[in-house]
């Protein structure tokens, strides 16, 4: 090997002009220094360089929208990616993050052309982008999931020791009842039109009965009375959802009937406000028969518009979420790992503890279809209804239909009627006709009970619900033909006039 001089060799050697050529050069030196520094400067306050990187200002911009419970997380990630001065094939990666509610994103995404101003999509549920595709929307690209959350019902102390918890385990179909059963336990939920949590809660909650009744008719029935009840504590969305919960343990708070002691939410929600709220922990009990969950997908925007440095820096961003430090930083703020296993430190600052099943592996999500559906029975179950039926009982509706097993159409419309008012809450308002040729009088319709509140009381104490039924098990046919016309314009009258 050749000989490498030491700093200080040629101080050692000198002659009188090597002084002053090494002053120069430290003079020079020191200019260079100061250049950059200086440069540097500008570049920091124009965001050219990422501050604390030794990035050389050339970088891929990457616009992410994120739901707002998942954003916090993303900017730390990106945050800390601009200060190491990670690069994607060279170039400096600059992930800039904003929060905004999946749904807004979602109808927006539906429109064509939608033109986002973003490159990356991560709502909190796949059912969004679902909902983007069936309406014909901008093209998207599911490239993996990045966390996830299941749905859980969280109580606050007072409720969950009166639901048991942590000892005592429900299946969906018994936490809804137990929950919406009337003894002053306020249950709320974000709305499922608004809603991924919201949304899947009741489906599986819909799907808990069809398995349980064995029967679609009698489980639709069920659901929509949930959905009745549910409705009347529901929120516009996940973050006003929290905000109906007590302030604080104080027995006014406590008592306060605008105050919802128990939610439908995610366990991620449930974290973050056990570990930033003031008001009281919330204690969650887990579905044993397997929760919801919220996936969290890597979604790309219209990817065949994107250049190819926004489309490797948007996976370069996506490796750094799946890598150790990404899924340590989702951790922190409450999420589980794509997979959904549990992780009992999370857990137990959710406010999950054994033996609730919060390690049960959560169920298969629901279809588009199905969802449909649901939003659909939704959108029509929760309007305040007021309808009076109107029964023909002509000596024909007597007589065995086809295919009954003997049973008549009376019998049929008597069977009908439990699952008809399930289905109502105590605020709708049902009657009852029946009708035949000259009943009264001329009329060919008589009214049996009149159009009421199905919660209010008649002179003898009586639920109009209890009176509704009565009267529907005394129709006894008549020898007459029906006339549903007269009789039909006859209700419309009525529903005018009252």
């Amino acid at each position: 090997m050749g000989h490498h001089s030491l700093p200080d060799d040629s101080a050692r050697a000198g002659t009188g002009a090597r002084p002053r050529r090494r002053r120069r050069t430290v003079a020079v030196a020191t200019a260079v220094v100061l250049a950059v520094a200086a440069g540097s400067a500008v570049a920091l306050r124009t965001d050219l360089l990422p501050f604390g990187g030794p990035c050389d200002g050339s970088s891929v911009e990457v616009d992410v929208v994120a739901s707002p419970d998942i954003a916090p997380a993303l900017q730390t990630v990106a945050e800390k990616a601009r200060d190491d001065a990670t690069r994607t094939d060279g170039k400096c990666l600059d992930v800039r993050v904003r929060a905004r509610p999946a749904d807004e994103v979602a109808d927006s995404l539906a429109q064509r052309p939608a033109n986002p101003e973003f490159q990356v999509w991560i709502p909190d549920s796949s059912l969004w982008a679902e909902r983007v595709a069936d309406e014909g929307g901008s093209s998207l690209t599911a490239a993996g999931t990045i966390a996830s959350s299941p749905i859980a019902l969280g109580a606050v102390p007072s409720a969950a020791k009166a639901l048991g918890w942590p000892d005592k385990t429900y299946t969906w179909t018994a936490l809804a009842r137990a929950a919406t059963s009337g003894s002053g336990l306020h249950l709320g939920v974000a709305d499922p039109t608004r809603s991924a949590t919201g949304l899947l809660a009741l489906a599986r909650t819909d799907t808990a009965n069809r398995k349980e009744a064995k029967d679609g008719d009698k489980a639709a029935g069920r659901t929509a009375a949930t959905a009745k009840l549910l409705y009347e504590r529901v929120a516009d969305g996940d973050g006003q959802l929290l905000a109906t919960l007590p302030h604080d343990g104080s027995g006014a708070e406590q008592r306060n009937p605008r105050r919802n002691q128990a939610l439908l939410l995610s366990e991620q929600a449930a974290y973050a406000h056990n570990t930033t709220a003031g008001g009281p922990a919330l204690d969650l009990l887990y579905p044993e028969d397997g929760a919801a969950e919220l996936d969290y997908p890597y979604t790309l925007v219209n990817d065949q518009e994107l250049t190819a440095d926004q489309s490797r820096a948007a996976n370069r961003f996506l490796t750094l979420l799946d890598d150790t430090d990404g899924q340590h930083t989702l951790r922190g703020h409450g999420f589980r790992s794509s997979s959904g296993s549990a992780d009992p430190k999370l857990v137990g600052a959710a406010g999950g503890r054994e033996p609730q099943p919060y390690a049960t592996a959560t169920t298969n999500p629901p279809s588009a279809e199905e969802l449909k559906a649901l939003l659909g029975m939704w959108t029509t179950t929760v309007q305040s209804t007021r309808i009076t039926p109107a029964v023909d009982v002509p000596v024909s509706t007597a007589l065995a239909h086809p295919g009954q097993g003997g049973r008549s159409r009376l019998d049929l419309a008597e069977d009908s009627r439990p699952q008809a008012l399930d289905t109502c809450t105590p605020e709708d308002e049902v009657g009852l006709w029946k009708f035949a040729a000259h009943l009264d009088g001329t009329k060919g319709y008589v009214e049996l009970t009149p159009t009421g509140r199905l919660g209010d009381r008649g002179e003898k104490g009586r639920a109009h619900r209890d009176e509704l039924a009565t009267a529907f098990r005394s129709l006894p046919p008549v020898p007459r033909a029906s006339g549903p016309y007269a009789t039909a314009l006859a209700a419309y009258r009525q529903a005018r006039a009252t």
